[in-house]
Formats: structure tokens, C-alpha cells, sequence
């Protein structure tokens, strides 16, 4: 546990302010949930909660079809990391931080396909570029994204890929409700 040197009160109903600059620095939204862990020595630690990473082997075993049926690597992500790869050595982008433009389509709620400008997958990293990326949403929050990559100028993919991929994350959405 690394020390900040920010100290704060709790105040009367329970509630602690996290400062602006942790928040920015750990991405930690208005509304993100936290998880709250307590140690042997007292200390109370938040860490961001991930509902996507329930179902972790499933989106492994997901994104292993998709890359088959669309012949293009998958991912999922969480709102901050991607949580599974198929078509792709996992090792190369499984818990990486995903770039602020993934992040930017996530929060646009729409489906894209890629065109002009590339976007990259990981956030420092220009290994892998988005070529179609669907947000996950479930009872309106946004969960993560199913995309499609390409190592480098990648293909360009159709209609149908899209679909696979809205497919992917409407199944995804609906059942984390359930």
C-alpha cells in the first residue's frame, strides 16, 4: 500500500471525499462502484469493481468463438481493462488499461467500425487497433466493449461483423441483469 499524504475526515453520515487527483489518476468515475477491503492492520482499502469480471472464463471461451467465426482477433473489456482476448496471445493485452479513445466509444453508447484515424486498443501502446468496438450495456450503465482488432493496417470489416459483435454484447448486457 503506497502512502499519499492526503489525509481526510469522515464527516457526520459515514462519507469520505476520494481527492480529484486520485480519482483522475485511477480513472474512478461518479457512480463506479468500489469494493471495500480491510486489512490485518486496520487500513480499509477501495478498490474499482469490476461486474464484467464475474463471468471471465466465459469471455474467454466468447471471444475465442468470435475470433474463429469472424477470422479477426476479440476482446472484451471492462470499463478500464481488457478481461479477454481470443485470436491474440492473451498474455499481450489481458489487464492492460484500455486507451482513452476505447474509453471515449464506450461513453458514446454507439457501435463503431473503424475508418480515417486509428484507435488503438491499449492505452500506450500501438500494437493493436480497434476495427469494430460495441459497448456493453446493461439496464442503461456501461459495462465494457466487445471489439474486434488487427495487428497493425488490418483488414477493413463488414456489416456482419458488426452484428457479431452487437450480438456479443447484447447477450452480455442482458445477462449480467439476470
Amino acid at each position: 500500500m503506497k502512502a499519499t499524504g492526503i489525509v481526510r475526515r469522515i464527516d457526520d453520515l459515514g462519507r469520505v471525499v476520494i481527492p480529484k487527483e486520485i480519482r483522475r489518476t485511477m480513472r474512478i468515475r461518479e457512480g463506479d462502484p468500489l469494493e471495500i477491503y480491510t486489512d490485518r492492520e486496520g487500513g480499509v482499502i477501495f478498490k474499482k469493481y469490476s461486474q464484467l469480471g464475474d463471468v471471465t472464463d466465459f469471455a474467454v471461451q466468447l471471444c475465442d468463438t468470435l475470433s474463429r467465426v469472424a477470422g479477426s482477433p476479440a476482446v472484451i473489456t471492462d470499463r478500464d481493462n481488457c478481461i479477454a482476448a481470443g485470436g491474440i496471445p492473451r498474455r499481450e493485452v489481458v489487464d492492460k488499461r484500455v486507451s482513452p479513445r476505447v474509453e471515449q466509444i464506450m461513453e458514446g453508447r454507439q457501435s463503431f467500425r473503424a475508418s480515417g484515424q486509428p484507435v488503438y486498443l491499449c492505452d500506450g501502446s500501438e500494437k493493436y487497433r480497434v476495427l469494430v468496438a460495441v459497448p456493453i450495456l446493461s439496464e442503461g450503465d456501461v459495462l465494457g466493449c466487445v471489439l474486434f482488432i488487427s495487428e497493425g493496417d488490418g483488414p477493413q470489416l463488414g456489416d456482419v461483423e458488426v452484428k457479431l459483435a452487437q450480438t456479443a454484447a447484447g447477450f452480455l448486457g442482458k445477462h449480467m441483469e439476470s
